[in-house]
């Protein structure tokens, strides 16, 4: 695929030339005709030198479009800007194409090029439909078009885009744009900015947003022989960085983020309608692509809805309590959109209220938060909040008198509805666990649902944010559900530092810092990613009674800061910074070094057995710890207690319970196994205490989120440590697998 796209670039190239010298000689040519046409005095000076290129009149767009196409021609295909490879872009099958990045242009510019299985006019379709892509796109309003005369039409178009947390204003756009077919049968749109503040829909309209400049953009599809396009995409944009505080402009001065955010965005949404078209999606529940898509959408909608506030929806900002931190607004339209044809709304019995919050993280790798915070929502959520808001879906009554008490259980079933190609994004739902204070609350199920996107959580994302955003809905939830979304953005501002691994606190070696210099995960940035800084914006909507609206307010307000320190707390755990060897020591209270820890388990089972646990047996130090981390059997270490709590696992363990070296000692032995797992274990219990080991047979455990996995065999064994004591047992599951 390189080579075709290497070729068809060439001899773009050549073409672009051509068009180029044959626009400047038509140009020549029509200021001589016109001169030699027209020689009056009066026409030498009421003409003006541009009227040519007059946005006011027909004639002067089509100047401004043909210009338009010129340009972006040679930035798509040719060197009208230095194009230099993204990093963390590898070429290869599996990739979404060739993307490069401007380098000392104005503004921030990215190019893109690959190969899609649609038909050009399809490629064309789906990507002037910007809002159905581009998740920053709040809407794009085409006021005007008209035929170009050549075939294809121009269009005046206002366009606004949501800011991507509550610390800077959102922009917007007032452009051309111009849609045309070559003479080789390959389709153009082409997009950039017409001068001057004014254009577009009423001053008052666009109070909350920093007019932006396009500069020429666009897409160029080119039909290839037996179907199929390939397609090359430029986005050029001047997003006014002066307009943000200076620790976020790095979001606006960042080729590499319009690349993420926009260009490579454009090209894997092709791919996924490529791949739904030609059957190769199936999804759970029966449920059609497009509407899982859509779930998706509206989710990501309704959260950039809550942290852009915008008037126009009816979003207002309420009296604080003398505290700045947390900003809470109420929309007491008591409805909101939040589907992009508007065609979808909730109605509250008095509106909705959204606290939301921004901060700024250091040393702490965005993937790993949000992945955190997914794993383990009792860390951070309140049950009876979640009562509240599923609650007030069901049967829109706000009233918080009406709460009962209620546990969270601290049990979540995550079920996956749907993912991208790469796993950029997964929607899934929630299930939440409720345990009754009461008989008769015993009586009732408490169970929640939540409808949830995740995006940026897979180890190998590169993305320019990363999302936690989830609404209640109930349990059959319809395709047309309404959605109240709620939930976490963290944006990396540091954009060098992008590639950050988010499987870190994954590596053993480099969580536990075992020696004095730990081995780095494969992908992981350089030692200075320690400094790497982010911003995270929370933000959570709550339906409300008119009468309950101050109530609910303060409750927002302080519900949000609880949040916000619990966040905090998280953040300094999974730090970079906070790792090393005290990290590893309050993580494994009381226990060794985790060199030892692996010699002991390795020793033990070699005592117990008779045989090496691994192949090298000579192995020790790091060596050794190195691989039983890498060990493609599940070792998990527990307490030797009455409730065995983990305390250690390698990675295939982290894998195989879908948690994290730092969470791992939320699961007990007792939580992996239903009741006949259980008892299997128990019923081994006093051969394990009298021979040092137990055989348990092939069987099914459960993942931290509750997920079946299935094992060939499982070997149970005492781990003695250097005074021959049982220190703590250890389990190895053989071939196991996710049912």
């Amino acid at each position: 695929m390189n080579k075709l796209l290497m070729e068809e670039n060439e001899r773009l190239q050549k073409q672009v030339s051509q068009l180029v010298h044959e626009n400047a000689h038509m140009r020549q040519q029509l200021q001589n005709t016109s001169l030699a046409n027209d020689t009056s005095c009066e026409s030498n000076v009421t003409a003006p030198p541009n009227a040519i290129r007059d946005a006011s009149n027909p004639s002067g767009l089509l100047a401004i479009a043909e210009e338009t196409f010129t340009e972006f021609l040679s930035k798509a295909t040719g060197t009208a800007i230095d194009w230099v490879q993204m990093p963390g872009m590898k070429p290869g099958p599996d990739s979404v194409g060739i993307v490069a990045i401007s380098h000392g242009c104005r503004g921030v510019a990215a190019r893109a090029c690959g190969l899609v299985n649609l038909e050009p006019t399809k490629v064309i379709e789906i990507l002037k439909d910007r809002p159905s892509w581009f998740r920053d796109c709040r809407s794009l309003e085409v006021f005007t078009m008209f035929p170009a005369g050549n075939g294809g039409t121009i269009e005046l178009i206002y366009m606004q885009m949501y800011a991507p947390t509550t610390l800077v204003p959102a922009r917007d756009f007032w452009t051309l744009r111009y849609t045309t077919t070559m003479e080789d049968g390959s389709l153009v749109v082409c997009e950039r900015s017409l001068t001057g503040s004014g254009g577009g829909p009423n001053a008052a309209s666009a109070q909350q947003f920093v007019r932006a400049e396009m500069l020429p953009s666009g897409y160029l599809v080119r039909p290839c022989e037996g179907g199929g396009s390939i397609v090359h995409i430029v986005d050029h944009l001047d997003l006014e960085a002066w307009s943000v505080p200076e620790v976020l402009r790095p979001l606006y001065e960042s080729s590499r983020v319009v690349a993420q955010k926009m260009t490579t965005v454009a090209l894997r949404h092709l791919r996924q309608i490529a791949q739904e078209t030609s059957g190769e999606v199936v999804y759970a529940l029966g449920r059609q692509p497009a509407v899982l898509r859509t779930f998706s959408q509206r989710l990501s909608r309704g959260f950039n809805d809550a942290i852009s506030g915008f008037n126009d929806d009816g979003w207002s900002v309420m009296g604080g309590d003398g505290i700045e931190d947390v900003v809470v607004a109420c929309n007491s339209t008591k409805k909101i959109r939040n589907n992009s044809n508007a065609g979808i709304t909730f109605g509250a019995p008095g509106g909705i209220i959204c606290a939301k919050a921004s901060m700024l993280l250091q040393s702490v790798p965005p993937a790993v938060l949000v992945r955190f915070l997914r794993e383990h929502r009792s860390e951070w959520a309140d049950y009876n909040i979640d009562a509240y808001l599923a609650s007030s879906l069901k049967t829109s009554a706000c009233s918080l008198p009406g709460l009962r008490p209620m546990r969270f259980s601290g049990g979540q079933m995550i079920m996956p509805l749907a993912h991208t190609v790469e796993n950029e994004e997964i929607l899934e739902v929630v299930r939440l666990e409720g345990q009754p204070l009461t008989h008769d609350e015993a009586l009732l199920s408490r169970d929640i649902h939540l409808l949830q996107l995740c995006t940026g959580i897979d180890e190998k994302s590169v993305g320019s944010s990363f999302q936690l955003v989830f609404a209640p809905i109930d349990e059959h939830f319809p395709d047309d559900a309404p959605l109240i979304s709620s939930g976490f953005r963290v944006i990396p501002l540091d954009m060098k530092t992008d590639g950050v691994s988010s499987g870190r606190t994954l590596d053993l070696a480099s969580s536990l810092d075992v020696g004095s210099a730990a081995p780095q995960a494969s992908g992981d940035a350089p030692p200075d990613d320690c400094n790497l800084r982010s911003v995270l914006t929370i933000a959570f909507q709550f339906p409300y009674e008119m009468h309950l609206q101050d109530s609910v307010a303060t409750m927002a307000r302080q519900y949000v800061r609880s949040v916000v320190s619990a966040v905090q707390r998280v953040s300094m755990a999974i730090s970079p910074s906070q790792s090393g060897l005290n990290a590893g020591q309050r993580m494994l209270s009381g226990f060794p070094e985790a060199a030892t820890l692996a010699r002991w388990v390795c020793q033990s089972y070699h005592y117990h057995l008779g045989v090496e646990l691994l192949n090298q047996s000579d192995e020790a130090g790091e060596a050794l710890l190195k691989m039983l981390w890498h060990h493609p059997d599940a070792v998990l270490c527990c307490s030797f207690k009455e409730k065995p709590m983990f305390t250690f696992a390698n990675k295939a363990g982290l894998d195989m319970l879908e948690t994290s070296l730092i969470a791992l000692q939320d699961l007990t032995l007792d939580k992996i196994f239903d009741e006949s797992g259980r008892k299997a274990i128990f019923s081994d219990i006093s051969k394990l205490m009298e021979q040092g080991y137990a055989y348990l047979p092939s069987g099914v455990c459960m993942s931290g989120m509750g997920r079946h996995v299935s094992f060939d065999q499982a070997v149970a064994w005492k781990v003695l440590g250097e005074d021959s004591s049982v220190h703590c047992l250890a389990f190895c599951f053989v071939n196991w697998s996710f049912v």
